[in-house]
């Protein structure tokens, strides 16, 4: 099944150089039956891609609690073998799980990841990260202006030259304040 895990360019790297996504348990998203369910209409590409936007605005949220990088989300894409069923506890249209795995590098599929033009938008979302979780319609408006932000593909062999060309903390080094 492929699962989407939000990350950052720092977690991406992490990860790349450890061979492995980890340690369990990992917060991932991918067409649940709740989102099954709530999208019926949708066929299995938009459903992926549903999962994957629910990915991307949970990296907001990591960005928020790490203003050392670029303000990039990063999903990372990958097949794993099996997936925890439903609790029954999960709100229609929750791509959410949470992975009791360490997911081998090698079941990495590809990595998802904002162009630089995209920063300000994904900066002022992360900003406005906690606040758009209080419930504020401004903070929230932020968090949903990140969705007409589209995401690039990486393959997986791209991924170690993308981390070199980015630096350590995204845009050749920068503080994230690009």
């Amino acid at each position: 099944m492929r699962v989407y895990i939000p990350s950052t360019l720092r977690l991406l790297s992490v990860a790349c150089n450890a061979g492995e996504i980890g340690p369990a348990p990992l917060t991932a998203y991918a067409v649940t039956p709740a989102l099954r369910e709530w999208y019926a209409q949708g066929d299995d590409e938009e459903l992926e891609y549903a999962a994957m936007a629910q990915a991307a605005r949970a990296s907001v949220g990591l960005l928020s609690e790490d203003a050392g990088i670029a303000r990039r989300r990063v999903v990372i894409a990958a097949e794993v073998s099996a997936v925890p069923p439903a609790d029954g506890s999960v709100e229609l249209g929750d791509a959410r799980l949470e992975l009791h795995v360490v997911i081998p590098w090698r079941g990495v599929a590809a990595v998802h990841m904002d162009a630089t033009d995209a920063i300000p938008v994904i900066r002022k979302a992360a900003d406005l990260w906690e606040a758009a979780q209080s419930g504020d319609d401004d903070a929230v408006f932020a968090l949903d202006s990140c969705e007409g932000e589209d995401l690039l593909w990486y393959a997986t062999q791209e991924i170690p030259d993308l981390l070199a060309a980015e630096g350590p903390r995204g845009r050749n080094g920068s503080n994230g304040s690009n």
